[in-house]
């Protein structure tokens, strides 16, 4: 095993399959750039993974680039944090190929993901679909990673990473470190939902429901002018039976920095034509800094790729120290 003496290491990655969107910052990235002084942290562009669904190669390819400026304008720092793209390390390829030859068909047929998937894509229901939560197991095992900060949607894809990490330990002796789920709480605004059905997550997926990194502040506004309310005129946190208004609550306390109850104070007997167009501002001002330096970074294309090669090169270090001890383990006769 590593030192013990070592850093706790943390493990995550979003995929560019779209564009990030606020609950992306809100829920994930705000919170590892807080983790970067605290933990090892080895941040990815899940790219592998975005190929489950078709996608255009050049736009898949610019949004890598657009995902990492993006990244590193919320405040994730190269310095502090290994940030690549998961395709240029091709260890998580083969270690998802030995993993696999530890996962039971059953445990994959049973992952609510893909059977949500398989609906949604009914016509392109792939072995990569399938075998999706294969590879992010060693997406997490290749580091050692002890905790993963991951959504609820995302939990029983960390539960069978352990499952397999302790099936490989059973049969080969202790090779990897059971990782962790880190699930961000409800009030450090990790459930930002969409603005056009309050009932289901903010998704990069649905345009007019949420909104986007890179959206200039007359988007913004109108998007939370356009955002579902009820109606009422009394802005009050009810998450039953008000849950557009608590969602633009919840968006507004962690955009402005405020707590519920000054929120509720301070829209007191003003009505949604007041308050609609206040959370729109705060999200605008919180989102401007980050999308003009992401905006600046995309000029400087030579940076970027600075950033991700240095990055793959100290992530492959890592990966290939573990790829070895599994090979070693399995009985591959040493290269």
């Amino acid at each position: 095993m590593e030192n013990q003496t070592r850093k706790k290491r943390v493990f995550s990655g979003i995929q560019p399959s779209g564009d990030l969107t606020l609950g992306s910052y809100m829920g994930a990235i705000k919170n590892w750039v807080t983790m970067q002084d605290e933990y090892d942290c080895v941040y990815c562009i899940v790219d592998m993974h975005a190929i489950t669904v078709r996608q255009n190669p050049a736009d898949l390819r610019r949004r890598c680039l657009e995902q990492l400026a993006q990244y590193l304008a919320c405040g994730l720092d190269p310095a502090k944090s290994i940030l690549f793209v998961q395709s240029h390390v091709p260890q998580h390829a083969e270690l998802s190929w030995i993993l696999g030859c530890y996962t039971q068909f059953g445990e994959l047929s049973r992952m609510t993901q893909f059977k949500q998937k398989s609906q949604q894509h009914a016509d392109n229901i792939t072995a990569g679909l399938f075998t999706y939560p294969v590879l992010m197991a060693a997406d997490i095992l290749l580091y050692q990673a002890d905790y993963v900060p991951v959504g609820e949607d995302q939990r029983q894809h960390v539960e069978l990473c352990r499952d397999i990490a302790q099936r490989f330990n059973g049969v080969y002796s202790e090779t990897f470190v059971l990782p962790e789920a880190l699930i961000q709480r409800v009030d450090q605004g990790a459930r930002i939902m969409s603005l056009g059905n309050p009932l289901s997550k903010m998704s990069k997926s649905d345009p007019d429901g949420c909104v986007y990194l890179m959206d200039p502040p007359e988007v913004i506004q109108r998007k939370f002018k356009r955002a579902v309310t009820d109606s009422e005129t009394s802005v009050r946190y009810d998450k039953e039976n008000k849950p557009g208004v608590s969602n633009l609550l919840t968006i507004y306390c962690a955009a402005a920095g405020k707590s519920l109850e000054e929120a509720e104070a301070e829209f007191a007997g003003q009505g949604y034509g007041v308050f609609k167009p206040a959370v729109g501002e705060a999200v605008a001002e919180l989102l401007r800094p980050m999308r003009e330096e992401a905006a600046r970074m995309m000029k400087d294309k030579a940076y970027l790729e600075g950033v991700y090669r240095e990055g793959a090169q100290r992530a492959g270090r890592l990966a290939q120290r573990t790829l070895d001890k599994v090979h070693r383990k399995v009985g591959f006769v040493a290269r």
